[in-house]
C-alpha cells in the first residue's frame, strides 16, 4: 500500500464520484479506477459500493477513511519536520566557549541573532577550554566551539576559522606607575611583573606572546586560572595583566586599562566545528557566526 493509493481513495470517498475525484487529482478516470481496484485487491475487500449514480463507502471503506487521514497527516508532518530540519529551522546547537569569548560580546550577539531567526532551535552552552571543546565536538557532545587562537593543533575532522580579532590592552592597578599614561609601549613593560592567564595550558600562548613583545623572558609574579583571577591579582598591585580589548569595558575595582601602542598582534577568537557537519541547524548557526 502506497501513500498515493490512500490519497486516491480519500479523493473518491470525499467526492463520492470517480469522475470528480479524477479531476481533483489531475489524472484520468480509468487510471483512478484501476488504482482503487488494486487497493481493494491488496486489502481483500471492497471499499466502495458502486451504483450508476454515485459511489458509497462500504463498512471497510469507512474504517479506512479514518486510518488513511491519520496516515497522510502523519506523513505530511514527517515531511514538514524533515524539511524544517534541513532548512535549519529545528533541532539543536550545543556550543562550547571559553570565558574570554563571552566577554568579547561576539557569542552573545550570535546567540541573539540566531534565536530571532530560528526560535524553535534549542541552544545549550557549556564553558570549556579550547582542548576540551575540540574533544567534545569530536565525541559528538558539542557542535560548535568559541575559543582563543587554537595553538594545540586542530584534528583532521575539525575545521577552525577566525571570527574576531581585538587589540591587546594592559590591565593594571589604579596606583601603578604606568596608570597615568594614555598608552603603554613594549619598552615600558620590560621590567614589569605579569599575571599570566593559565587555565588549561593557556599560559604557553601568553608567555610566547610576552617573549615576543618584550624581547626577553618575562617576569611572572602569578599564574591565574581565570580572567577574574587575573583582574583580582592585578587590582591588588601584584602585577600587570594582558587582556583582549573588549574586557576593558568590564568595570573592576582598582583596575585601569591602557592600550598597547606598538603591537600589531591581536587577541583572536576562533570558531571550531566538525568539517563534515550535516545538521541544518548547526550549519545555519555557523553561517550566522561568520557574519
Amino acid at each position: 500500500m502506497e501513500l498515493r493509493h490512500l490519497r486516491y481513495f480519500l479523493a473518491v470517498a470525499e467526492e463520492g464520484h470517480f469522475g470528480r475525484a479524477a479531476a481533483r487529482l489531475h489524472i484520468v478516470q480509468p487510471a483512478l479506477s484501476m488504482q482503487i481496484r488494486a487497493l481493494e485487491e491488496e486489502l481483500g475487500t471492497p471499499l466502495f459500493a458502486r451504483t450508476s449514480r454515485k459511489v458509497m463507502l462500504t463498512e471497510a471503506g469507512e474504517v479506512l477513511v479514518n486510518e488513511a487521514r491519520r496516515t497522510l497527516d502523519q506523513a505530511q508532518r514527517a515531511k514538514e519536520l524533515v524539511q524544517k530540519s534541513a532548512r535549519g529551522e529545528s533541532g539543536s546547537v550545543r556550543i562550547g566557549f571559553s570565558g574570554n569569548a563571552s566577554y568579547a560580546g561576539k557569542l552573545a550577539s550570535d546567540l541573539g541573532d540566531f534565536h530571532r531567526q530560528f526560535p524553535e532551535v534549542e541552544i545549550t552552552l557549556r564553558e570549556a577550554s579550547p582542548q576540551q571543546q575540540a574533544e567534545a565536538i569530536l565525541a559528538g557532545e558539542l557542535d560548535v566551539g568559541y575559543c582563543p587562537t587554537f595553538d594545540v593543533g586542530v584534528h583532521a575532522d575539525l575545521s577552525s576559522e577566525r571570527i574576531g580579532a581585538w587589540p591587546w590592552v594592559v590591565a593594571m592597578s589604579c596606583d601603578h606607575r604606568l596608570a597615568q599614561r594614555k598608552e603603554i609601549t613594549c619598552a615600558d613593560l620590560r621590567e614589569e611583573n605579569f599575571v599570566v592567564y593559565a587555565a588549561h595550558g593557556a599560559e604557553v600562548t601568553q608567555l610566547n606572546f610576552l617573549r615576543q613583545i618584550l624581547g626577553k623572558e618575562p617576569h611572572v609574579s602569578h599564574y591565574a586560572g581565570s580572567t577574574l583571577a587575573v583582574l583580582t591579582i592585578t587590582s591588588a598591585g601584584l602585577g600587570l595583566g594582558l587582556v583582549p580589548a573588549p574586557l576593558s569595558t568590564l568595570a573592576f575595582q582598582n583596575v585601569q586599562y591602557r592600550p598597547l601602542a606598538d603591537v600589531s598582534a591581536t587577541a583572536d577568537l576562533v570558531l571550531i566545528y566538525r568539517t563534515q557537519e550535516t545538521s541544518g541547524a548547526i550549519k545555519r548557526f555557523l553561517l550566522q557566526a561568520r557574519t
